[in-house]
């Protein structure tokens, strides 16, 4: 169905991504994600089999099969239903819950750490086009499910495990959907949503996705293998070149990582010693992140792109981070704040040896959070703060999401920012994940690309204001996502500012 073409093109995310706010809307647009090797990199089921390895779940005949596989070329659909069939035999007896269980640990230790930044952004856009979004894929549903929960998307098409009484029999339910048997799902599911594929999209890496994107009208080789390259070019199809990550082990980015802990190091004992010297510790501190928001571009090779960097000169304020990596969060604050802010962080960790002074000496504002009945009177710390005009850092999710998808905002920042009076400055990060995900051992080079917007003022905030507020900072952190650098967002987060208060 796919219209042939002279010469193939390679084609980046952004033109993608323009391409399809420029098409058709509605739900009768669908777009097909191939799992593996398309939304995230690598394959799901390497750490499903580390995961068996480790617990000598792995039997040294289902090994040698996969090995075999591996290293002898394309499978047929016959050879992948027989190589599968005989991994899921290692399952008989458990029950449909075990194995869900296990699929959501594998997603939040391994498998939420390889999504793409590129294809998430294509996903984002067909959503917010309306379009209807699909995985297409040859794994399981215990591999697929966490990750499609977490980006929003319905509908699945995978392998699928028989079981009698939630307990699972060892055998394949249906037809896998590899090769032609992918074809066959997505030709059935279209047809069951009454979807025209001549008006589809499809997106797939591997040889064995080529009758599956020959069947769609708007086909893209995403970092496609050799046999679907060469097919590609013959077609003219699209080739999305998407960046891969370096593995945990790879000699640069141990280098890297060790250098940046190294650079952090050097700014702390500086830092310490300035303070020391000067008998000003906070302002040992601010030498110690200044330095460290200079030092660290350099020594991890990490750019910043940063927009709208005048708009966090207002101190003191409040610093909102949308939270996915801690340390490209503690880089990015560093880089962009510099000085004169702290970070907040639970009571208990005072009391821990060592820990804990260092802490205190880092000038943290500890927050004791046991009592949620004085839930108001525990910011106090933080509040003191930001009257002695120190600025706060803080993440307004709460905890590190597992992708760039913005997670619900807590209002305890919002209190801080009105009881102390003084701004809230939304500042968005948009590839932290590409460059030290969140379980990520090892720094990525890259450029960390950040949007400051205008400070939120929050003087004589009533409680409406705080609950009308929260949603919108919200909306702008995913507007700005969705379209990056978010410049129509920050068009209207401005006007949002600036019109005059409703009286009464």
């Amino acid at each position: 169905m796919a219209n042939n073409a002279t010469a193939p093109r390679l084609v980046g995310v952004d033109e993608l991504v323009e391409r399809i706010k420029s098409g058709p809307t509605g739900p009768k647009i669908a777009a097909f994600f191939d799992f593996d090797g398309t939304l995230i990199q690598g394959y799901s089921a390497s750490a499903l089999l580390e995961h068996r390895a480790r617990n000598f779940e792995l039997g040294p005949d289902e090994f040698v099969r996969t090995v075999r596989a591996a290293l002898g070329g394309p499978l047929d659909e016959d050879g992948f239903s027989e190589l599968l069939q005989h991994g899921i035999r290692a399952w008989t007896g458990r029950t449909e819950d075990d194995l869900a269980e296990l699929g959501e640990q594998l997603f939040t230790q391994e498998i939420a750490g390889a999504l793409f930044q590129g294809t998430w952004r294509l996903v984002r856009a067909h959503q917010n086009m309306g379009h209807t979004v699909v995985i297409a894929s040859s794994a399981t549903r215990m591999q697929i499910a966490p990750m499609a929960r977490e980006l929003g998307i319905e509908h699945v098409l995978c392998t699928e495990l028989q079981a009698a009484d939630g307990v699972l029999t060892g055998d394949i339910a249906g037809r896998p959907p590899w090769g032609p048997g992918k074809l066959a799902a997505v030709v059935e599911f279209a047809r069951g949503q009454r979807i025209s594929l001549k008006r589809c999209h499809g997106y797939a890496n591997g040889d064995e996705d080529v009758p599956f994107l020959d069947g769609v009208g708007v086909p893209h080789a995403v970092n496609p293998s050799p046999a679907l390259r060469r097919h590609a070019e013959e077609r003219g199809w699209p080739i999305v070149s998407l960046p891969t990550k370096r593995g945990r082990f790879h000699p640069l980015a141990v280098v890297r990582t060790a250098a940046l802990i190294g650079g952090f190091a050097a700014s702390v004992g500086v830092g310490t010693v300035v303070g020391v010297l000067t008998n000003d510790s906070r302002g040992g501190v601010d030498v110690t992140t200044s330095m460290f928001g200079r030092l660290a571009g350099q020594l991890g090779n990490i750019e910043f792109d940063i927009v709208g960097e005048h708009h966090a000169a207002r101190r003191p304020a409040v610093f909102f981070i949308n939270h996915q990596s801690t340390l490209v969060d503690a880089l990015v604050t560093s880089r962009v704040v510099q000085r004169g802010f702290t970070v907040v962080a639970k009571a208990e960790l005072k009391q821990i040896p060592v820990l804990g002074p260092l802490l205190d000496l880092a000038d943290v504002a500890f927050l004791d959070r046991t009592d949620t009945a004085k839930a108001v009177s525990a910011l106090q710390p933080a509040i003191d703060k930001l009257r002695a005009g120190v600025s706060i850092a803080m993440s307004p999710e709460g905890t590190r999401s597992l992708s760039p998808r913005i997670g619900s905002f807590k209002k305890g920042g919002f209190h801080l920012a009105r009881d102390a009076g003084v701004p809230i400055v939304p500042i968005v990060i948009r590839n932290a994940g590409e460059i030290m995900w969140r379980n990520a051992k090892v720094v990525q080079e890259g450029t960390i690309q950040v949007v400051v917007h205008e400070p939120l003022q929050t003087t004589d905030w009533t409680k409406a204001d705080l609950d009308e507020w929260v949603p919108r900072m919200r909306q702008l952190y995913v507007d700005t996502l969705d379209d990056w650098p978010g410049t129509a967002a920050g068009e209207r987060w401005s006007q949002s500012l600036h019109r005059p208060k409703a009286i009464g």
